[in-house]
C-alpha cells in the first residue's frame, strides 16, 4: 500500500460531479417511491402502469444503488478507502435494477428503444466510479 498522497484536481472534479449525479438519483428515487402519481401525470396510461407496476424488491435495490452511491461520493470527498466498497455495492445494485428494467419489463415495447439509454448511462457511470476509485486507492488518494 502506498502512503496517502494529495489527489489531483481531476479527482475533486470527479468527486463533486459524482455527488451531484448521485443526488439526482436520490431525488429520482424519492419521486418514484413517494410521489409516483405526480411523476406519471401526463404520461400515456401504458407508461404510468409500467412505472407503477415495479416490484418492491426493485425499489429496495434502487434505494441501495442511489444511497450507496451517494455515501460513496461523500466518502470519496473525505478520501476514505470504504469508498470502493460503497461504489461496489452501488454498482451491483445498479446492474440488477437496470438489467431488470431493460430485460424484465416491457419498457422497450411501451416506451421504445430510448428506454434503455439512461439505464446504460447509469451502468457506465457506476462502472467508471468503481474503477476510478480503485485507481485512486492505488495512487494513495484514499486511506
Amino acid at each position: 500500500m502506498r502512503p496517502q498522497t494529495k489527489p489531483n484536481t481531476v479527482f475533486w472534479i470527479v468527486a463533486v460531479a459524482a455527488l451531484l449525479w448521485n443526488l439526482m438519483g436520490v431525488f429520482q428515487f424519492i419521486g418514484a417511491t413517494f410521489m409516483l402519481e405526480t411523476m406519471v401525470e401526463g404520461l400515456p396510461e401504458t407508461q404510468a402502469i409500467l412505472y407503477g407496476s415495479m416490484p418492491m424488491w426493485y425499489t429496495v435495490v434502487f434505494a441501495i444503488a442511489v444511497f450507496a452511491g451517494t455515501l460513496g461520493c461523500l466518502t470519496m470527498l473525505a478520501r476514505k478507502k470504504i469508498t470502493i466498497a460503497l461504489f461496489g455495492f452501488s454498482l451491483v445494485a445498479v446492474l440488477v435494477a437496470q438489467f431488470y428494467w431493460i430485460l424484465g419489463t416491457e419498457a422497450i415495447a411501451i416506451i421504445g428503444a430510448t428506454s434503455v439509454i439512461m439505464p446504460l448511462v447509469v451502468i457506465i457511470i457506476s462502472i467508471f466510479l468503481y474503477f476510478y476509485n480503485k485507481g485512486a486507492a492505488k495512487n494513495g488518494w484514499l486511506s
